[in-house]
């Protein structure tokens, strides 16, 4: 039961920033502290699980996650667990990432420090809250920002001890598209639940055919992103995955919202994985 609350599929959207954070701090000739590294990936893991046991418990209580769902179960709206319940293993979650991240405060001072309790705000505050962010348009640019310049730049700084420059924020901003994308994807998916239930998402704003318009730009902004922060040497593996972007761009063309997207959503995110380890190979080669 707990592992469809948390979601495993998704974690890989923590995950891969935190390793390219890590392998352009390499790339510039730092070395890698194992156990920062650990410490930062069970932070964003563990981040990353609390926001999705939040997001379980507060759309189960809004009535948005009912029997008529067309994506994975939840728990909270399938009646397998309180809300009190999975926001308790929501708030131990982030427990846990608090007490991994009192070694990255040590390594990192004020700034890891922001950037730690600033995921953990936001974490709460997508699915919580008065005003939560899934409830309305700015979901997107919160997964580019907290999934990829940010988790980029911690990690990279982390291991680097060096301000973020340019190249890293272009490379978190690539790493963030795709992961944005799979939001799209749930969002146009879930358009007509999520209208009833009082969400106003941007796929909701925009329509379909401009969602559809809006992914294939996240799917493709990746590549000349990496060119540009990277040069050709590191950036020409991470190109590979260029033909798995467009044939994904061609599907999402194809099903209408419904259950026909879960495939289309979790082929999202592979392909954010798929392009988070070329980047890899390209760095630490």
């Amino acid at each position: 039961m707990w592992l469809l609350g948390i979601r495993p599929r998704t974690l890989t959207m923590a995950a891969v920033p935190v390793a390219v954070g890590a392998a352009l701090a390499w790339a510039q000739g730092s070395g890698i502290d194992q156990l920062t590294f650990t410490a930062t990936m069970a932070c964003a893991i563990l981040i990353q699980i609390g926001t999705n046991l939040f997001n379980d418990a507060s759309d189960g209580q809004q009535g948005a996650d009912g029997p008529d769902r067309l994506g994975p179960l939840r728990i909270t709206g399938a009646g397998l667990a309180t809300v009190r319940q999975v926001r308790q293993a929501a708030f131990i979650s982030f427990a846990l990432a608090l007490a991994a991240g009192i070694h990255l405060v040590a390594v990192g001072g004020v700034f890891i420090l922001a950037i730690g309790l600033a995921s953990l705000v936001a974490g709460y505050a997508y699915s919580s809250g008065p005003r939560p962010l899934s409830y309305g348009p700015w979901g997107e640019a919160y997964v580019i920002g907290f999934f990829g310049i940010i988790a980029v730049a911690g990690s990279y700084y982390l291991q680097s001890q060096q301000l973020p420059d340019l190249a890293v924020v272009l490379t978190g901003i690539a790493i963030g598209c795709p992961a944005a994308a799979v939001l799209l994807v749930n969002n146009l998916r879930d358009l007509d639940a999520d209208t009833r239930a009082g969400r106003r998402t941007l796929a909701a704003r925009i329509g379909a055919d401009a969602a559809r318009w809006l992914y294939a730009l996240l799917m493709l902004a990746p590549y000349p992103l990496v060119v540009a922060a990277l040069g050709w040497r590191h950036s020409s593996i991470a190109l590979l995955a260029l033909p798995l972007s467009a044939w994904l761009i061609v599907t999402f063309w194809q099903p209408a919202a419904g259950p026909a997207m879960n495939q289309q959503l979790a082929r999202t995110a592979v392909c954010q994985a798929v392009i988070g380890v070329l980047l890899l190979i390209a760095l630490l080669r």
